[in-house]
């Protein structure tokens, strides 16, 4: 056990620039996890992270203590846990890791969620998460997206990046032109209801931004135009619900 209580320890350093950079994230191929479920979930699929740190206090008891019995650990000063700010209300456990899927290659012939511009790290991490529980398997993310290696998306993800391969930075429309499957976009402009469009084979799904929804490039790229039937007094949906709709509609037709 090491006991860390200084703002100038290297290690704090680095975690601090972690925490706070998507830029540092992507540069260095590391991402920190918050709570025991993220950890968890991240053990399962690819076993032990690098690095477990924990808050001073939380060795007292409890759920943090009870899942780092016996392990080797970094012990922060809680002031120092306080101070990295990566969601409101720390668990007092953090992983350090490599980020998973860092090299791998986007596959065209695959289902796929493609995210446009969506810079909410909450509706971020719900749109994994739901992509996730759809049994899609790859996500792309265009520039101008909330960073997805970020604590307050992978908090919302519940352990969905783990179940996912992740891609950020990525040109929609370019991934879309050479696309060997269908790509489809939710739009009320000359669009075809969800339950009467047709598709088969792979489907790329295409959701925007709060407010703007998808681009134009991108609305003009997608081979279906679809949209959600809502005979309601609401007008629209938040992007996460709207993907949740689409994603399991195209799973139920799959499974039927």
């Amino acid at each position: 056990m090491k006991l860390i209580q200084s703002r100038e320890n290297p290690f704090f350093k680095a975690l601090k620039r972690l925490a706070e950079s998507g830029r540092e994230r992507r540069k260095t191929g590391q991402t920190l996890l918050d709570g025991v479920h993220l950890v968890e979930a991240y053990e399962a699929a690819f076993g032990p992270v690098d690095t477990l740190i924990v808050a001073e206090s939380a060795q007292a008891g409890g759920e943090v203590a009870g899942f780092v019995d016996g392990r080797e650990t970094v012990v922060l000063a809680d002031s120092l846990m306080r101070d990295l700010g990566l969601v409101d209300t720390p668990s007092g456990l953090l992983a350090l890791i490599r980020t998973p899927g860092a090299n791998a290659k986007v596959n065209r012939e695959k289902d796929a969620i493609l995210i446009d511009g969506v810079q909410d790290p909450g509706n971020v991490g719900t749109l994994l998460r739901t992509a996730a529980a759809a049994g899609i398997e790859q996500a792309l993310l265009s520039p101008g997206c909330a960073s997805a290696w970020s604590p307050k998306v992978l908090r919302a993800g519940q352990g969905a990046h783990f179940a996912l391969t992740v891609h950020e930075e990525v040109d929609l429309a370019g991934f879309m032109a050479v696309y060997q499957g269908t790509t489809a976009v939710t739009t009320l402009e000359q669009a075809t209801s969800l339950y009467e469009a047709d598709w088969e084979g792979p489907l790329a799904w295409v959701f925007g931004a709060e407010g703007q929804g998808v681009s134009a490039e991108l609305i003009a790229a997608a081979q279906l135009r679809i949209r959600i039937p809502m005979p309601g007094a609401v007008e629209s949906l938040n992007v996460a619900a709207a993907a949740a709709v689409c994603l399991f509609e195209a799973l139920r037709r799959k499974l039927a």
